[in-house]
C-alpha cells in the first residue's frame, strides 16, 4: 500500500549569484541554499525564474548542481530543479542532468517560444518530457506563469495530462496572479500539490487546500512566509512587500533586497537580458522594506 505523500511546504526560489566574469559563483549559491534550508524551508527551487533559470547553460548548471551536493544537500529531497525549454530535446537534455546528480522533482514551465498555441500542440510537447521522467523516476509541478512564457496551462490541460501521466505530474505552481484560476485549481486538483506564486494570496490559498509555495521571497524572509505556508496565517507585511517589489522589475528587485539584507552587494547582479536597478530605485526600494520589515532578519 503506497504511502501518503508528505506535504510540500515551502521552497526558496534561489536566486543565483554571479561574479564579476558573469560566471555563478558557485560557492555563495551552496551556501545560500543550506542557509536557506537551516531557516525552515523544506527544499530549494534552482533555476527557476527568480533563480534566471533560462540565461543559465548547461555547464553552469552542471557546476551549481555539483556544489550543492558537495555541500552536503540532499539533492533528492531537498532540491527542486527548474526547466526552461522551448524544445522537448532541451528539456528533456535539463531534466536528465538534473536526474544524474538524483534530483527528483522539477518545476517544468511550457515551451515558450511559440505563442498561441492549442492544448493539443501543449500536449504533444508535454508527453515525451513527462514520460522521460517517468522513466528516470522523477516528478514534474507544472509551471503556470503565463506573464513571462507567454504560453497558459488550461485547466483542461492540467486534467488531461495527469490522467495520461498520473505518477509523474505532482502538482502545479500557479504564478499568474490570477485569484479565480487559483481557485479553480484548487477545486479541481485536489489529488496534485497546488502551489501558489503570489505571496498575498497564499495564506488563504493555504486555508483551501493549498500546499505551499515557490517563493522568492524565501530568498531573504522566509521567516513571515512560513506561518503562510504552515498555517494560514495571514501577514500584512508580505502584501505590502510584493507591492513594494512590484514597482520595479521582480528579479532585478528581489536580487537587490537579498543583497541589501545580507550586506552582499554580490547578491545585486543579474545575467543578461536583466539589467540591475539604478542606484536611485534601489535605494527606495530598501528603504521601503526597512521600513515594513524593521527587526525581520534573513
Amino acid at each position: 500500500m503506497s504511502q501518503p505523500r508528505s506535504r510540500f511546504g515551502l521552497s526558496c526560489a534561489l536566486a543565483t549569484p554571479f561574479g564579476a566574469d558573469g560566471a555563478i559563483d558557485v560557492t555563495r549559491f551552496a551556501a545560500h541554499a543550506r542557509s536557506r534550508l537551516s531557516t525552515g524551508c523544506s527544499t530549494v527551487t534552482a533555476f527557476g525564474t527568480t533563480g534566471e533559470g533560462a540565461s543559465i547553460g548547461a555547464a553552469a548548471r552542471e557546476k551549481a548542481l555539483a556544489g550543492m551536493r558537495t555541500a552536503g544537500i540532499d539533492m533528492a529531497r531537498q532540491v527542486v530543479v527548474g526547466v526552461a525549454a522551448s524544445s522537448v530535446e532541451e528539456a528533456l537534455a535539463q531534466a536528465h542532468q538534473a536526474a544524474l546528480f538524483g534530483c527528483r522533482t522539477l518545476l517544468l514551465a511550457p515551451p515558450f517560444y511559440f505563442k498561441d498555441v492549442g492544448d493539443h500542440g501543449l500536449i504533444r510537447w508535454f508527453a515525451p518530457v513527462l514520460e522521460a521522467l517517468g522513466r528516470e523516476g522523477q516528478r514534474a509541478i507544472l509551471y503556470h506563469i503565463p506573464s513571462v512564457t507567454m504560453v497558459p496551462l488550461s485547466q483542461a490541460l492540467i486534467e488531461e495530462l495527469k490522467r495520461q501521466f498520473p505518477g509523474t505530474v505532482f502538482g502545479v505552481k500557479d504564478s499568474s496572479g490570477d485569484w479565480s484560476y487559483a481557485r479553480e485549481l484548487l477545486s479541481r486538483h485536489t489529488d496534485l500539490a497546488i502551489l501558489i506564486g503570489d505571496e498575498r494570496r497564499l495564506a488563504e490559498a493555504v486555508r483551501l487546500g493549498a500546499e505551499g509555495a515557490i517563493s522568492g521571497l524565501a530568498n531573504f524572509v522566509p521567516d513571515l512566509l512560513l506561518p503562510l505556508v504552515d498555517a494560514g496565517r495571514d501577514d500584512a507585511r508580505v502584501t505590502r512587500i510584493v507591492d513594494e517589489l512590484l514597482k520595479y522589475p521582480v528579479i532585478p528587485a528581489v536580487k537587490e533586497l537579498l543583497g541589501h539584507a545580507l550586506g552582499d552587494r554580490t547578491w545585486c547582479s543579474v545575467t543578461p537580458p536583466l539589467e540591475a536597478l539604478s542606484r536611485d530605485e534601489a535605494a527606495r526600494l530598501t528603504a521601503a522594506f526597512d521600513a515594513i520589515a524593521m527587526g525581520v532578519h534573513a
